[in-house]
Parts: structure tokens; C-alpha cells; sequence
């Protein structure tokens, strides 16, 4: 991998920053990294435009192996945690107007939820324990630790078809689908759990039960933090359980209006009831704009990512055949928020694959 590439990943660094610059910066500066990521990332996906190549199967089998790419996503897992605190810290300490705790907030969503959960999403899929453990961790930083049961156990196996909550259907708006997504992915990790505990012959009242742990966790954190920043400036710092679950609010909107545009229309055929064919690059929306995939570590070459689920971020592949995105995620997640803009740029493009899908030979 070319060593512009290499840096490229490290991009993601830049939405913290900045939002860390305009909260000293004051007043309005607090914006600027919701205008950074909606502004200047959408534009510049059009100015620099997309990126088609694929390595070949020897270099990904290297590249696939290289410390350096992982090593980015562990020292983003304690930097969440770090910034979050720090956060806590800035709620505490500063009194901010309305009009730019705002801006704040959303910036601050937009690191946790933008590249956070991004990035627990990366670790979530790895084998490795340690990798397994950072995922669940940022998780909890965003009170939506369920999602690593239902993600991995649920929308990887039933994506694309009417029993998955995350799969966004045809004609349905985002806010509808938020509804539903949120709601059934959490009520789906529970029957997942149930499930496993079941065929495992354990009590689903136990310490075993992951979901218990996943509900309680945040709630633990919240009080955690509240209680050392209280300590810290000798009072009851109520701000900072309002702004954990505010931030956290946000943050799982983003990665569910991102599940929406990945899946929006998409069916994978029924080969006879209650039986789908096999996932594959078809099933997913895609996009290769270079800049937003570096910000995103290539979560828009979400195609491959389905086919392959445990492929590395820095290996995924781009493939002709997948439905393709106009521009990069944050556009994609601007549009979606206007539902005629989006049905009306989208649907075209959805009933295309349709027509393409559906007329292909098995």
C-alpha cells in the first residue's frame, strides 16, 4: 500500500481536533467540525473523486498482516475514552449558550459516533480478544454496546432481508427507520442471548448473560464519570450524565442513518420461504470517494465488507458490480436526512439494480 494511503487513515485524527479547536476558539467556531464533515468532506470527495483499485490477493495477504493499521484503531479506543472524559471535564467547567452548546455536541457526537463506532465496528469483526474488548468499549462510551451481538449475530446473517431491523426498506424514510432499527436491534440482541444461553444450557439470569452486562455497563460508566467530576469540583455535576447521554444519543443516530443509506432497497432473493441466497457484493450500497473512505477506514467499501466480514479495513475491496453511492457517506447522510431529496435521487439508482438483479442468471 502506497504510503500516501498509509497516512491517509491517520485523517481521522482531524474531526477530534477540530472539534477541540473551535470548543477554544468559542462561539460559533463550535460548528466547525459539523461543517468540516459536511461541507468540506462532500466537496472534496467531488474534487479528488474515487479510488477503483484493488489490491492484488498476495499484497492484501501482507498488508492484512501490517501492525501499523491496527495499532491506529487501538490508540483511537483509548483516545475515545480520553476525549470523553475530557468532555465531561469542558461540560463541567465551561457555561456555554445554548446556541453553542449545540455545536459542540454534534462535534462531539461526530468523533464518537462518526469515527468511534466506525472503529468498534472494525475491531468488533476481528478474532482477536484484545480487539474484541476495544470494540465493546467504545460501545459503552455511546451506550450501544447491544450492537456487538446483534451487528455480528444478527445483521450479518439476515441483512438484506424483511427479519433484519437494520436493513432499510423501500420507500422508507429515515425516520421511520430509526424507529424500527433502534427498537428491533435492541429487542433482537435479547432474543440472540437468550438464544446462545439456551444452546449453551445457562440461565439467562446470570452473570453469563451478555445483554445484562451491555445494558448496565454505560449506566456504570455514566455514574463513574459524573462521580469523579463531581469530586473534582466539589458538587453534583449534572451536566455531565445530560451530555453523556446527549452525545450518545447522536452518535447511534449517525451509525443508524449510515445503516440506512448501506442497505436502503436492498433484497437478497428468496430461494424458497424463509430461505435467501447467500450475501454477497450485490447486497450493499458502496462507495470508493477517496477521501471519505480514508476518514471512514474504508466503511463505504461496505459491499466487500459483507461479503468478507472479517477482512481488515485497509484490504477491502471495490467491486464494479455493487450498487454505488452518489458520494461518500457524509453527503449520502445529508441527503438522507431530507427524505423527497433522497427517495428522489435514490430510488432511480435502486430501481437500476433491481432491474440488473433480478434479470442476472443464477
Amino acid at each position: 500500500m502506497s504510503l500516501i494511503k498509509k497516512i491517509g487513515f491517520l485523517t481521522a485524527f482531524i474531526i477530534p481536533l477540530l472539534a477541540v479547536l473551535g470548543f477554544y476558539l468559542g462561539g460559533y467556531w463550535n460548528y466547525l467540525t459539523v461543517v468540516f464533515v459536511f461541507v468540506f468532506i462532500p466537496l472534496a470527495d467531488w474534487l479528488i473523486g474515487q479510488d477503483p483499485e484493488n489490491m492484488t490477493d498476495d499484497e492484501a495477504r501482507v498488508v492484512s498482516e501490517q501492525f501499523y493499521y491496527r495499532l491506529i484503531t487501538y490508540v483511537w479506543t483509548i483516545f475515545q475514552v480520553s476525549f470523553l472524559v475530557w468532555g465531561a471535564y469542558v461540560m463541567a467547567d465551561s457555561n456555554m449558550e445554548l446556541q453553542y452548546l449545540i455545536g459542540f455536541v454534534l462535534s462531539f457526537a461526530l468523533v464518537t459516533g462518526g469515527i468511534g463506532i466506525t472503529v468498534a465496528h472494525e475491531l468488533g469483526h476481528k478474532k482477536s480478544k484484545l480487539e474484541r474488548v476495544y470494540a465493546r468499549i467504545i460501545l459503552m462510551t455511546v451506550c450501544y454496546m447491544h450492537f456487538y451481538i446483534e451487528h455480528n449475530r444478527g445483521h450479518h446473517v439476515y441483512v438484506a432481508t424483511p427479519r433484519d431491523p437494520a436493513t432499510s426498506r423501500k420507500n422508507e424514510n429515515f425516520y421511520a427507520f430509526w424507529f424500527r432499527s433502534v427498537i428491533g436491534s435492541y429487542t433482537s440482541a435479547w432474543k440472540l442471548e437468550r438464544s446462545r444461553l439456551e444452546r449453551k444450557g445457562a440461565s439467562f439470569w446470570s452473570t453469563q448473560n451478555e445483554m445484562i452486562w451491555y445494558t448496565m455497563l454505560p449506566l456504570v460508566f455514566a455514574a463513574l464519570l459524573t462521580l469523579i467530576i463531581s469530586l473534582f469540583f466539589d458538587r453534583i455535576v449534572w451536566e455531565v450524565p445530560l451530555f453523556f447521554f446527549a452525545q450518545s444519543l447522536l452518535a447511534f443516530t449517525l451509525l443508524e442513518i449510515v445503516n440506512y443509506v448501506e442497505h436502503y432497497g436492498i433484497v437478497r432473493k428468496e430461494k424458497s420461504p424463509g430461505v435467501y441466497e447467500r450475501v454477497n457484493p450485490m447486497h450493499s450500497w458502496n462507495s470508493n470517494h477517496r477521501l471519505s473512505n480514508f476518514f471512514l477506514f474504508q466503511l463505504q467499501r461496505h459491499s466487500d465488507h459483507h461479503a468478507n466480514a472479517i477482512k481488515r479495513y485497509q484490504v477491502l475491496k471495490h467491486y464494479d458490480e455493487s450498487p454505488q453511492l452518489p458520494s461518500g457517506y457524509p453527503a449520502m447522510i445529508l441527503l438522507a436526512a431530507m427524505p423527497p431529496l433522497w427517495f428522489k435521487w435514490i430510488n432511480p439508482k435502486l430501481k437500476s439494480w433491481e432491474e440488473t438483479v433480478y434479470n442476472r442468471a443464477d
